[in-house]
């Protein structure tokens, strides 16, 4: 009886495990003229909503909207003129479904060896640490593993370098990636990860590491990433409690010295709070001690996002950096090596400036990084695949981790080989 009791109370915990989201509803929204894009962005904000991508003429946005805000929304954009469509009616059923099948995929591969890294799940903060630590272990001569700090939570912030020598050649140029600077973006971590197994542990390109090295930080923000795989499956920021209101975390992405405050948000219950200043999250002062110590060897630098198709570039306020011809130059060639193995169904990749493509931004890492004298910094935004029963963006279905990971990696070689032999000798 006892038994029975148990198994009912998980079946429970699991179903109530999204109720936050019960009711919510999935906008896709189209514009066609300015004032619509100035319609859509005033009713996110006066209502709270979560916008997963910004409605521009010619581009489509999604807007998340809580069951009791659903009719007042819909209403503003009928009187406006604003062709939308309701994607899912309910986004827990996607949750749901979402949680099912990443446990399916998981229990299928239970018992698997980390290091084989079955590209059909999600792995955990935990799974993600411990597999560092082995890589490092098994690994030696050309996986370092740097503990680089302490999350706002506490928990350990790691990246590996990886490299075919002792990481000291200056001639060697450096690239650096990173993924889940926001923490519902759960597919970008299949890229990252890709990337680590295909120059560590599946060699078939050996240039990559012979002529270049690597810094490769899977888990950029740690303690979010750990809170959207509970009850908060959409948490973006950090998780900063002390920010002296009811409302926590700060949007790392903000949180850059580069513009910043300028084209973000100061109310810290909004997904862009930018925090109380430069670096004020050790989450970010961590990235900026890597750039401190390696900023003259680094040619590229990646941080992978989702989601859009799309391979963006500085800065935020429209201003493009000197070189700018030659950085989208070189996000057409990587877009391009992308799309030649994307899925048929997903849109080519869009290259361009933020502001221009996008929207306005301010304290981006991607900004930063050009900033501090990096040549070639962008911001891949990974396409969102459809997903099930409806719906796409965030969510991941297990049967295309796998192609999210080998398709950006087909990029991200491109922009390495690149820089190699544009700028090892000429600035190096």
């Amino acid at each position: 009886m006892l038994r029975v009791g148990c198994l009912f109370l998980i079946i429970g915990l699991a179903l109530a495990k999204h109720e936050v989201y019960d009711g919510y509803g999935l906008y896709k929204v189209s514009v066609k003229t300015t004032d619509q894009v100035e319609l859509v962005n005033y009713l996110s904000k006066a209502l709270d909503l979560d916008v997963w991508s910004h409605a521009i003429p010619g581009h489509d946005g999604q807007v998340l909207v809580p069951k009791d805000k659903k009719s007042l929304f819909q209403n503003e954009l009928k009187a406006a003129g604003v062709e939308f469509q309701i994607e899912s009616d309910n986004i827990k059923d996607i949750l749901d479904l979402e949680d099912q099948l990443l446990s399916e995929a998981a229990r299928k591969n239970n018992g698997s060896r980390l290091d084989s890294l079955p590209f059909d799940q999600i792995y955990t903060y935990h799974q993600v640490d411990t597999f560092l630590e082995m890589l490092a272990a098994a690994y030696p001569e050309t996986v370092t593993l740097v503990n680089a700090g302490k999350s706002f939570e506490g928990r350990d912030i790691k990246y590996i370098k990886v490299s075919s020598g002792d990481f000291e050649t200056s001639t060697k140029p450096i690239v650096f990636m990173e993924s889940l600077l926001h923490a519902r973006e759960w597919i970008t971590l299949p890229a990252t990860l890709y990337a680590i197994h295909k120059l560590v542990i599946d060699v078939t390109e050996q240039d990559l590491i012979q002529d270049i090295d690597w810094i490769i930080l899977p888990i950029a923000n740690p303690d979010g990433y750990v809170h959207s795989h509970g009850e908060f499956r959409l948490w973006r920021k950090n998780r900063n409690t002390n920010l002296g209101v009811g409302c926590m975390g700060v949007d790392l992405n903000r949180n850059f010295d580069i513009n910043w405050s300028e084209a973000s948000s100061n109310v810290p219950c909004l997904d862009t709070y930018h925090g109380r200043g430069p670096f004020s999250e050790p989450e970010t002062s961590i990235i900026k001690s890597v750039f401190d110590q390696y900023v003259d060897r680094i040619g590229l630098f990646l941080d992978i996002h989702s989601f859009g198709s799309m391979i963006l570039y500085g800065y935020g306020n429209g201003i493009l950096p000197p070189n700018g011809l030659m950085i989208h130059l070189l996000g057409v060639r990587m877009a391009e090596s992308i799309d030649a193995v994307k899925m048929s169904w997903n849109p080519n990749y869009v290259v361009g400036n933020v502001a221009l493509v996008l929207y306005d931004a301010s304290g981006s890492a991607g900004d930063y990084a050009q900033s501090v004298g990096v040549p070639y910094s962008y911001t891949y935004e990974l396409p969102g695949h459809r997903f099930g029963i409806g719906g796409f963006g965030f969510f991941v279905d297990p049967a295309f981790i796998e192609q999210a990971g080998f398709e950006t990696w087909e990029g991200i070689k491109t922009g390495a080989r690149f820089i190699r032999d544009n700028i090892k000798k000429s600035n190096l």
